[in-house]
């Protein structure tokens, strides 16, 4: 039988679990509330998806939209993916690269197939990016082997993801999220962490603000892509503060 695990909780409280078991156990473990309001995991400090297992002895925090800083991040970080996967649903062709957040929300880069993205395209895609957080679909991590993750995405036409991935030092972990299940499940390549789903964002909580113009890597001898920008909070009345 394996050894149990001792995961130290904010409060003091030491519980011992079996290999496998993640912080999304745990949240519900403790009670249906926090299961329900539970966004990520700090784990010895790192920040962490809720559902990435534990891999020994560790402290245990877990994160809710009360901490706000780490609420943020983890919101911001999920509304450029949905962007991204809203851009590939309306504009199959595109290619993605990079989307992080930013101080008050995020953007991401693409390369468009037949034209620049303009201001005016953002209603459509913001109409579809709360499609997506209204199918609340489950944000699953995987660690992938470089040549299968370089091979997919040569086989799918992402030169620069296939790029990037090419040049990652030997070593890293090389990690994607699925938006959803099965084949149908959109795929990026990204270190996270993420909230559990798509759901856990407020659809009233964003907005598109601007297109411009952004060089691959920030050379202006390589490509030049569609910068799309956004703003993302984690309700409403953030919003509308903002």
């Amino acid at each position: 039988m394996s050894a149990l695990f001792k995961i130290s909780l904010p409060d003091g409280n030491v519980r011992e679990v079996a290999p496998g078991t993640t912080p999304a156990d745990i949240a519900a473990a403790i009670g249906p509330g926090l299961a329900k309001a539970a966004l990520a995991a700090r784990v010895d400090g790192e920040l962490r998806d809720l559902h990435r297992p534990f891999e020994g002895d560790a402290t245990l925090a877990l994160v809710t939209a009360k901490d706000e800083k780490d609420a943020l991040e983890l919101a911001r970080h999920d509304y450029a993916h949905v962007l991204a996967e809203a851009v590939q649903h309306l504009f199959p062709a595109t290619q993605i690269t990079f989307g992080p957040s930013t101080d008050d929300g995020f953007y991401y880069d693409f390369a468009p197939k037949d034209r620049p993205f303009t201001d005016e395209d953002l209603p459509a895609i913001e109409a579809e990016m709360r499609r997506i957080i209204a199918r609340d679909e489950p944000l699953i991590r995987e660690v992938w082997p470089r040549e299968k993750l370089i091979a997919r995405w040569q086989a799918e036409g992402e030169t620069f993801k296939a790029e990037w991935a090419a040049e990652l030092p030997d070593g890293d972990e090389l990690t994607v999220y699925r938006a959803g299940k099965g084949e149908d499940a959109w795929l990026d390549m990204c270190r996270g962490p993420h909230m559990p789903s798509t759901g856990k964002l407020d659809p009233a909580a964003f907005k598109l603000t601007r297109v411009s113009g952004a060089y691959w890597r920030g050379d202006q001898k390589n490509a030049m892509l569609s910068r799309i920008y956004g703003t993302g909070w984690l309700n409403k009345k953030q919003l509308d503060q903002h």
